[in-house]
């Protein structure tokens, strides 16, 4: 009987599985959230990192000031929002919207490179943020030189990179992005002027 009953149970769910027309992995919409093959920012900027030549690298440190590393990206606590704005241009309206940070910054002038990456809360709408952190960071005054080029990376509907500074440093790192993160595209290239 019991084994009559495990045969009629494998042969519902075949029927069942077959009826779904052999689609396996269900999109991130149809699973009705945004699932993300990274678990932090802190990975995906080393991700980015990782695909640097030696030529192209340059002397960085990351992470918030509290807990700084250095000639790599650090994690960033979030809830220093003042040193967010700041250092990075994250408008205020957009401190709810994250739940994890990441950054790196060139360690000799802030301007030449500065990076983060955020992991979005569920349900932010990215192009809203890209437009706020743009917006924000073309306003910001500048000291000791300004930074030719803004570049906001969506990766994968979850995590959002912003990092401006110079032209050519700027293209190495939109290059070395895209070759590495799945999902990643641009989606604001603008000239700081």
């Amino acid at each position: 009987m019991k084994k009559a009953v495990i045969q009629l149970l494998m042969a519902m769910m075949l029927f069942t599985l077959s009826g779904c027309g052999g689609k396996q992995n269900p999109s991130q919409e149809e699973q009705g959230g945004t699932e993300s093959e990274y678990t932090e920012a802190l990975e995906v900027l080393n991700q980015v990192v990782g695909a640097y030549g030696e030529e192209e690298l340059f002397s960085m440190y990351g992470g918030d000031q509290e807990n700084a590393v250095m000639d790599a990206p650090g994690k960033f606590d979030v809830s220093k929002t003042e040193e967010l704005e700041y250092n990075y241009g994250l408008p205020k309206e957009q401190f709810s919207n994250i739940e994890d940070g990441a950054t790196m910054v060139h360690l000799m002038n802030a301007n030449t490179f500065t990076g983060a990456a955020y992991r979005l809360k569920e349900g932010t709408d990215m192009n809203a943020f890209a437009d706020a952190v743009e917006s924000s960071i073309l306003a910001k005054q500048w000291i000791c030189g300004q930074p030719d080029t803004l570049i906001i990376i969506d990766v994968d509907g979850r995590y959002v990179i912003t990092a401006y500074g110079e032209a050519g440093m700027m293209e190495v790192f939109k290059k070395n992005a895209l070759s590495v993160l799945e999902n990643g595209q641009v989606v604001k290239e603008t000239s700081i002027a």
